[in-house]
């Protein structure tokens, strides 16, 4: 299941993307049991989360502050986290690949349903990381 799910990821992602530097796959489920399966994912890899940035609620508190009343997302949380052992790989690689580090993997929901997503980072070193957060999106995606 699995292997197939990764196989999904890697033929759909590019559709997916609702931005250039943004991939994404669908969650079939509420945003609460998205957030609870990227959490228990992240944790499950040996990982610690930094932060959740709950994006969704500082946009939707802030809107009409900024003169907007166009809801964004339902909901929408960003998970912040690092990999001592990956982020050491890409940086011996490149020191400056500091600059992509922390890592975050999204959950948004929006009228089309909850989605769990990371940004796209440059080819090379930073496979890595690409690889690593797919991972985790892939066993957060397969429920």
């Amino acid at each position: 299941m699995l292997k197939h799910l990764f196989l999904t990821l890697a033929l759909t992602v590019p559709a997916m993307a609702t931005a250039e530097e943004a991939v994404s796959v669908p969650f079939n489920g509420s945003f609460e049991d998205a957030t609870f399966a990227v959490e228990t994912a992240i944790v499950g890899q040996g990982l610690v989360i930094d932060y959740v940035s709950h994006v969704g609620d500082m946009l939707n508190r802030t809107g009409e502050d900024v003169g907007s009343d166009v809801m964004l997302f339902k909901n929408a949380d960003i998970f912040v986290f690092c990999s001592a052992v990956i982020s050491r790989e890409v940086m011996e690689e490149d020191p400056m690949n500091i600059a992509h580090c922390p890592y975050g993997i999204f959950v948004a929901e929006t009228e089309d349903g909850v989605m769990i997503g990371r940004r796209d980072y440059p080819d090379g070193p930073m496979d890595k990381v690409e690889a690593m957060l797919d991972a985790i999106i892939a066993e957060a995606a397969e429920g």
